[in-house]
């Protein structure tokens, strides 16, 4: 009888689309994503439906907007139980489901009909429900707190990892993903979710490939003409960096990141041709959202900017997609579900009406609207929307009604807000409205009803943006290690920060905001271990 296809999802949390090499940007060492592009579809407008990683996954688990499944942003009450969800239909329809690295699910463990979850979180709550780091304490590395590189102080600072090259995060994905197609072997179709944490800050990249990008003739930071909206201007806390040299090593550690995905990327690529399932594969390769990586002076995610906002998506499937094809029309997170669903042919059993489409019926039968782009995030005075056609990108924030409207032909790095420059121009206001009127529709339709009021956007008033200046998440699993003795082998704070930055080019632990850090050390209870005023 013949199997039904496999499923690969290659996941990567925090992935620019700009950071694939044969994607346009000679820049990259990406040998093994380009081979995907080579064999496969790359889809050039690909979007993320809102850019913060708990929203982005569970529009990709559900087919759903936050309407339905609840998260408007990173945080929100577990999943409605009586959603559908794509590994329990895929597991229903005769699939092994298997989830490796990073979920972001809340609470962690909700397994949504993964036969087993192999997970490595960001922030596990207690060690044992976290596989990555029992591995590393059975490495003997369980006295490592900072297992994916010091959040707080050093968030978007280049850093070397605290655990050797083999051991890493993304290798440990790579070889669970390995090891999991070598099992299975053909026996079952499968349904693999491999699911990166990197390029995610913090940039903790292994000591050899610090040098990877020094050569590089990497590009540097998009600045802005027209001032940014209230919302990104908050982001600038980010990058209060004290010099560009500072930026331009935090951009080559990010992409010495995605180089070290792309050849973990290649392992699992080659393991599924050693069992002869490579061409009864399809393959997505997709992130939640991009990284602002000091673009218009700002970082991280959670803006409509294409920055991290638009994202990489490439599908290799030769039953489907000819090798080397380039599709313009608008993909996003959305069209996932409905895909695998398709080619699997499991029928979706719920009530709800998804936003997004199967990809197989991208050029011939397909019903959705892909000359348009939805996005959304957060609520209330917090929220904004965007729509975007083939030309233009207009975006709305709920907070005192801001808009912004950006002409991509012309300047596709956003850098001219028109209402701003040009917002008297009759082409202007007639594109604003064109753009408006369809956000309306989407608004209408795809967010709660409150958000809308006599054919307008209801407005709020001015948001309290509050501007910490550095990340206060400290890692909760060391203080829940229940044998005494073990939990004081575990390193202090300030030891790891030191080390983390020891010999990194352009870090300079005495030009940070060293006094706020130790006052976010105390309220979390955490003793001090060590002065980080010294010379490292």
């Amino acid at each position: 009888m013949k199997q039904q296809p496999n499923i690969l999802l290659l996941f990567m949390d925090q992935l620019r689309f700009d950071a694939i090499c044969t994607a346009g940007n000679p820049h990259m060492q990406t040998p093994n994503i380009d081979r995907l592009v080579k064999e496969g579809a790359l889809f050039t407008n690909a979007y993320t439906p809102n850019p913060v990683c708990v929203p982005a996954r569970h529009n990709l688990l559900t087919g759903l907007t936050a309407k339905h499944h609840g998260f408007f942003n990173n945080g929100g009450n577990p999943l409605d139980y009586k959603i559908p969800t794509m590994p329990r239909l895929l597991a229903d329809h005769g699939y092994e489901t298997r989830a490796i690295g990073k979920m972001h699910f809340k609470p962690a463990r909700r397994h949504h009909g993964f036969d087993k979850m192999e997970l490595m979180e960001e922030l596990p709550d207690t060690r044992e429900e976290d596989e990555y780091a029992m591995y590393l304490k059975k490495q003997g590395y369980g006295q490592v707190q900072n297992i994916h590189g010091v959040r707080n102080l050093l968030y978007m600072t280049p850093q070397h990892s605290l655990v050797p090259d083999e051991h890493h995060g993304s290798n440990w994905v790579g070889d669970r993903s390995v090891d999991f197609i070598k099992n299975n072997n053909g026996r079952h179709p499968f349904f693999l979710w491999s699911s990166w944490i990197a390029p995610h800050p913090p940039f903790d990249i292994p000591e050899s490939y610090k040098n990877l990008y020094r050569d590089s003739n990497i590009p540097t930071p998009i600045e802005n003409d027209t001032p940014l909206s209230a919302r990104a201007k908050y982001q600038r806390f980010y990058m209060d960096f004290p010099n560009k040299d500072y930026i331009t090593e935090m951009r080559r550690y990010y992409y010495s990141a995605v180089t070290l995905i792309d050849e973990n990327v290649g392992k699992i690529i080659d393991s599924l041709e050693a069992i002869g399932q490579l061409d009864n594969t399809m393959i997505i390769l997709a992130a939640d959202h991009g990284e602002m990586l000091g673009d218009h002076g700002l970082g991280q995610k959670m803006l409509p900017y294409d920055s991290c906002a638009k994202i990489p998506f490439i599908v290799r499937y030769p039953k489907h997609f000819k090798a080397g094809t380039k599709i313009t029309d608008f993909v996003d997170l959305n069209d996932i579900l409905p895909t695998f669903l398709d080619l699997s042919g499991t029928e979706y059993p719920g009530d709800y009406e998804l936003p997004g489409e199967s990809l197989l019926k991208i050029s011939h039968q397909g019903t959705k609207d892909r000359t348009l782009q939805y996005m959304e995030h957060n609520s209330e005075q917090l929220r904004w929307i965007s729509m975007r056609d083939k030309t233009h990108k207009y975006n709305y924030y709920y907070a005192e009604g801001y808009e912004e409207l950006f002409n991509l032909e012309a300047d596709p790095e956003e850098k001219i807000n028109l209402l701003y420059s040009h917002g008297d121009d009759k082409a202007v206001v007639a594109k604003k409205h064109c753009l408006k009127t369809k956000l309306l529709e989407y608004e209408r339709k795809w967010a709660p009803e409150k958000y809308t009021a006599d054919g307008d956007f209801i407005k709020y008033g001015k948001a309290n943006w509050v501007n910490p200046i550095i990340n206060k998440q400290f890692h909760i699993f060391p203080n829940k290690i229940t044998d005494e003795t073990e939990r004081k082998t575990i390193n202090g704070v300030g030891k790891e920060t030191r080390d983390a930055v020891a010999g990194v080019k352009d870090v300079d632990l005495k030009a940070m905001h060293i006094k706020e850090w130790k006052q976010a050390v105390l309220d979390q209870g955490i003793e001090l271990d060590i002065d980080l005023t010294r010379r490292c």
